[in-house]
This record gives C-alpha cells, structure tokens and sequence, in this order.
C-alpha cells in the first residue's frame, strides 16, 4: 500500500471542505515531489468552490501557492536535488494541488527559495507573480509608459507594481485604501490614491501627475465598479487588463480593449515567457527586486484553510496573504 498523506476535500461540486487522506503521488519525468511547509490561500479557492470553474473532478483538491522541500525527483529534473527549498506554482489537478501534506510540482514552474526566505515568504509568490506578469508581458507595452494599478496592495497588485518598476513604467499610480498607502509604495508605486475616489476624482488626481495618455491599466480586483472606473480612465486605444472576464464592453472608434489575464503557467500559452521568469525567479527574490507579499499564518493546519477561504470571500483580508502549514494537521 502506498504511503498516505492528509488532504483537504473539496467533496463535490459547490460543496463542503473535509479533511481526508490519500496517497502520496510519484514525480513523472519533469516533476518533483514536494514535502509541503506553506500553502498560501488565493480568492480563486473560494470562487472554485461557490462556481466550480476550472475543476470538474471531485473530490478536489485546491491551492496552487505551494512552498516545501524536495522528497523525490523525476525523470529528466537537473536543476533540483533532494532538501531543496523551493517554491511552486501548482495545478487544478489532485496531484497538483497545495491543500495537501505532498505534491506533485512541475520543475519549470519550480524555484529555489534563497535562504534570505521562509517558507511563509515564498508561497505569497508564485500565483499573483504569475498573474501579474502574464498581464504585463503577455502583451506589448512599451517602457517609460505611465501606468494606473487598481488594488495596489492586493497580491496580484504588489507583483504588478514590482514588475512595472522592473519594466521601466512611470509613472506608477496604484489605488488602495489608506492603511495601505506605505505598503504601495515599499513595492515601487511612485503615487498613490485612495481606493474611493470617484472615477472623475481619481481622472483629475492623475492629470496633476502627468499629462500623458494613459494607456494601460491593470485592474488587480477587476470587480464591476473598479472597471468601470479604470475604463473612464483609459485613453484612446488603451488596454485595460482584469483578472477575470470582463464585463466593460469594447466600444468603437476609440479602440479600448479589456483582455483577461489568467496566470496559470499549465496551459500552452506563454510558455516561453513563464520558463524563462521562473528561471530567473530565485535570482529576483535573493536580490530583493520581487519582494513576497506580507502573510500570516493560520492556525490548525489543512483545517484552518476553511476558516481563511471565508474571511477572503467576506472580504476581511487586506495587504496580506493568508497562509497555512499542512504539516501540523492533526
């Protein structure tokens, strides 16, 4: 009988959370079995179990912020060895999944913690690094552009912010609430807002920054009303990036277009572009140019996920990522 671990179960389609056990999976050829320490909580682990999208199997298992240790390599992994820190950007597959003691994880979309880490630190990252960045060079955005990010302190924010500095935007305007505004800018916002300024507010704040059209904007909550804010913002043929489908509609003759992101590395698209920043994702986090979002820890290992997923949906987190400790579950 092969070795078995704890899983949190998402039973069924729109169902409930249980805490079960199964066994813990092999590496395949490019895959790495990982000894999970931190699993990070994102919305789209409530959104999962109220709409079912994405998964289509249960019981399921979610979470996609993986941090741990490597047990077990698989056929044609090179760049790994057995103790390895590392973080991963897991799958909507059981064996993928972070709500889980082990996991299978893909070496492409695999990276070294450096030591100036914790486990903790390094699951904030690959999710919202990933949204963030798929948005951003998923597209052609010339540098030296000013660019507005809604949800500044959001973890897709904070990796946005830090990519458009790494990229050469300026200015770097970001919303948030005011609690936030030194979190924004310890990211690399050049300017803040308040999150609750009207869309005409926020337009006449901007044109004291800079006069330049604004042409692209990033909607990290992507709600209704903050698009349609950042749509008022938007000059002529300007992109509006949102993280889920967009419910602006693209008008004519200006040449606005709305473009989800979904920063999911498993899939064909982009798959240079995921390689190659995950190759250069240890090298970023050591040097301190990507700097993990602020957490904290949940109580009661796997269990003490549920508990986090609905404080997320009531909307009760903010400027951090909920994380928990698979390996203390009782």
């Amino acid at each position: 009988m092969s070795p078995q671990q704890k899983a949190l179960f998402l039973t069924q389609k729109q169902g409930k959370f249980e805490l079960g056990s199964r066994s813990i999976p092999s590496p395949g050829a490019g895959q790495l079995l990982v000894k999970i320490q931190s699993a990070a909580l994102n919305p789209v682990d409530h959104k999962i179990q109220d709409t079912s999208m994405y998964v289509t199997n249960y019981p399921a298992i979610l979470g996609t912020d993986i941090a741990g240790i490597v047990e077990e390599l698989g056929e044609g992994v090179e760049n790994f060895r057995k103790g390895d820190r590392v973080l991963a950007h897991g799958g909507f597959t059981n064996d993928l999944g972070g709500f889980q003691q082990y996991a299978l994880t893909v070496a492409s979309y695999t990276a070294k913690i450096p030591s100036s880490q914790s486990f903790d630190s390094a699951a904030t990252v690959p999710v919202g690094f990933d949204t963030a960045l798929v948005g951003l060079y998923g597209n052609e955005f010339g540098a030296g552009k000013p660019i507005v990010i809604f949800g500044g302190s959001s973890s897709v924010g904070s990796y946005v912010i830090q990519l458009a500095r790494l990229s050469g935007f300026y200015p770097i305007i970001a919303t948030a609430s005011p609690s936030n505004e030194d979190l924004v800018k310890d990211y690399g916002a050049t300017h803040f807002f308040d999150r609750n300024l009207s869309g005409k507010q926020l337009m006449a704040a901007i044109s004291k920054i800079t006069d330049r059209p604004i042409e692209v904007v990033y909607d990290a909550i992507s709600a209704p009303e903050t698009q349609v804010v950042a749509w008022e913002l938007l000059a002529n043929n300007g992109t509006l990036i949102v993280t889920v489908p967009a419910s602006v509609k693209e008008d004519e003759g200006k040449g606005r277009k709305a473009i989800h992101t979904f920063g999911y590395p498993h899939v064909p698209q982009n798959q240079e572009l995921w390689c190659s920043s995950w190759a250069m994702l240890e090298k970023w986090l050591s040097e301190g140019t990507i700097q993990p979002n602020k957490y904290e820890v949940l109580p009661n290992g796997l269990e003490g996920i549920v508990g986090g997923l609905e404080r997320l949906k009531l909307g009760q987190v903010s400027g951090r990522k909920l994380v928990a400790h698979p390996q203390e579950t009782q």
